[in-house]
């Protein structure tokens, strides 16, 4: 046994999980009450591994043939039992004629670094845990022929390529390649490129932020808005590229849905290709656009992007508070597919006692929550009038269901400041304990398993005796415990904990990461998640795409 897993048992058996006093005031084992999980059995999954690998040989020869020494001919759909080749990357020596290269490619003040601080900063996040990378050159393309270019020395030299957004991510999907990297910052091309407002949707370059786009309709006077909502410094092209999602998910999908309507992507090759047109639908063969979401840049650089607008409605904001989670869970199903409201509510987010006690010492409003487990609903209609008669009809369902303290915004200042709070959860959290580091976890399950993993999430953390605040979006059973840590012991704590909280999703038929993506910190659970068939299907589909293996090497794909 390791040293933190003895740690970890000591804990357990000192606190025996019900009597937990942690180590700062208001935290423990609160919220525990009154909310037994019911039992339930993992489903038995089988996976028909040669028909999967017979369709990972159909779709690679249909998009790319065989590629740079991987012939597809060769495979028989039976899995090998040779290990695929790893890639050979070029020597420091090929690396320095690389850079030299890159200087003459892009020859404008500020096209390319090689400060030591600055591949310092570009291989880590302060938004996550993992050790960082730093690069070997940082470049700054502003145009989809400067990522061809780069691109193409990479191939040369075979120099790993690491493509940079806004650097939110918060699986380490930034860090570098230990033997040396070209990063791709794409904070130069951050143009809004088109706006269609007839047609509802606008064409952006990557490293425009959600954010902005929103501001600039807005300021337009253009009553369209895009709904993916992730961390407010999140760029388009990163949202692609880890399948982000937000609070708004419950009334408007993820990125992985119909947002993100054609692409413009430079393979590994250098080829430019665009994956389809800008149609609300399409039926033209492979929806190629949801390849690339969710790949990490792995299998290319983003240069384009069209995405779908929707309309903006008027909204406010709700808070009510409830004796435990399961009470809370039931209300939102009832909430939303009982009360026939589910349309008109937005967003609808589950906080933890923790977090509603952070709350009261360091938000944005002067008043005081009840310190329970709770909801924040946002509601949106048609009009004024609208909007409270879906406040009053929630309002009764959560009163049946234990709900007490229900307060609705009393105009859109409040309402705004009410909603601030719990997107600014991370800030909020990490104020409990100063000089802390957090930990997001990320799992998502179905909606009526949400209680028990809550459930059990909170025991686990009072026994750990470990700070955290949990925050969730309760519609579609997406839930993040923030575990703050300072020492290294604490850190092998945090990591006993969330393993443990991956480990309970997927044994309730759920994914190790909702919305934050798997870089490096979630790929070890993906056999276990996906099968071994599919995850080889997913790394047939890179060697053919990415033959030299230069696209953000080491993240996504199992070892």
């Amino acid at each position: 046994m390791s040293a933190s897993h003895l740690l970890w048992a000591c804990r357990v058996l000192r606190q025996r999980v019900f009597k937990t006093a942690t180590k700062l005031p208001s935290f423990g084992s609160r919220g525990l009450a009154s909310n037994a999980p019911p039992k339930f059995n993992p489903p038995k999954v089988a996976v028909n591994r040669q028909s999967l690998n017979v369709l990972a040989v159909l779709l690679a020869t249909t998009m790319c043939g065989a590629v740079g020494g991987y012939s597809i001919a060769h495979s028989t759909g039976i899995p090998s039992t040779q290990p695929p080749q790893t890639p050979k990357y070029g020597t420091a020596e090929d690396f320095k004629l690389a850079i030299k290269e890159l200087k003459e490619a892009l020859p404008r003040e500020g096209g390319i670094s090689t400060d030591e601080a600055e591949l310092i900063i570009h291989g880590d996040s302060p938004y996550h845990h993992h050790d960082g990378v730093p690069h070997s050159v940082v470049v700054y393309p502003e145009s989809t022929e400067d990522v061809v270019k780069v691109v193409k020395i990479a191939n040369k030299y075979r120099m790993p390529v690491v493509p940079y957004g806004g650097a939110t991510s918060l699986e380490g999907q930034v860090g570098g390649h230990a033997g040396g990297c070209i990063c791709v910052n794409m904070s130069g091309m951050d143009e809004i490129l088109e706006i269609h407002e007839a047609d509802a949707d606008l064409v952006c370059q990557p490293g425009v932020g959600w954010m902005t786009i929103n501001e600039t309709l807005r300021s337009k006077g253009i009553p369209l808005f895009f709904p993916i909502d992730p961390g407010p410094s999140a760029t388009i092209g990163g949202m692609v590229s880890t399948g982000c999602s937000g609070t708004n998910a419950v009334r408007y999908g993820t990125a992985k849905g119909e947002w993100f309507l054609n692409l413009t992507v430079v393979l590994p090759s250098g080829e430019v290709i665009k994956t389809r047109r800008r149609s609300r639908k399409s039926s033209a063969g492979f929806d190629l656009t949801k390849l690339f979401i969710g790949a990490e840049g792995t299998l290319g650089i983003i240069t384009e992007v069209t995405i779908r607008l929707a309309p903006v409605l008027p909204t406010t904001v709700a808070t009510v508070q409830f004796p435990n989670v399961g009470a809370a869970a039931e209300a939102v199903r009832q909430a939303i597919n009982v009360a026939g409201v589910g349309a008109s509510v937005q967003c609808v987010e589950l906080v933890d006692d923790n977090f509603m006690a952070a709350l009261n010492r360091f938000g944005s409003l002067k008043r005081k929550y009840l310190e329970k487990d709770g909801l924040f609903f946002k509601f949106q209609g048609h009009s004024d009038a609208a909007l409270k008669e879906v406040a009053k009809i929630v309002k009764g369902v959560c009163e049946k269901n234990g709900g007490s303290g229900f307060k609705l915004a009393s105009g859109p200042a409040e309402a705004e400041a009410m909603w601030s709070d719990r997107k600014n959860a991370l800030n909020i959290g990490l104020s409990l304990y100063p000089g802390a580091r957090g930990w997001s976890t990320d799992v998502c399950v179905p909606v009526s398993k949400l209680p028990e993993l809550v459930y059990e999430t909170k025991k686990d953390i009072a026994a750990a005796e470990i700070p955290s605040i949990l925050a969730g979006h309760a519609g579609d059973g997406n839930f993040h415990a923030l575990l703050l840590w300072k020492t290294e012991e604490e850190l092998e704590v945090a990591k006993i904990v969330a393993d443990r909280l991956v480990k309970r999703a997927l044994d309730l038929d759920g994914t190790c990461t909702g919305e934050h993506g798997v870089g490096i910190g979630k790929k070890k659970y993906l056999v276990e998640e996906l099968g071994p068939g599919t995850v080889e299907l997913m790394k047939k589909i890179k060697r053919t795409v990415d033959p030299l293996g230069l696209f953000n090497p080491g993240k996504l794909y199992p070892d």
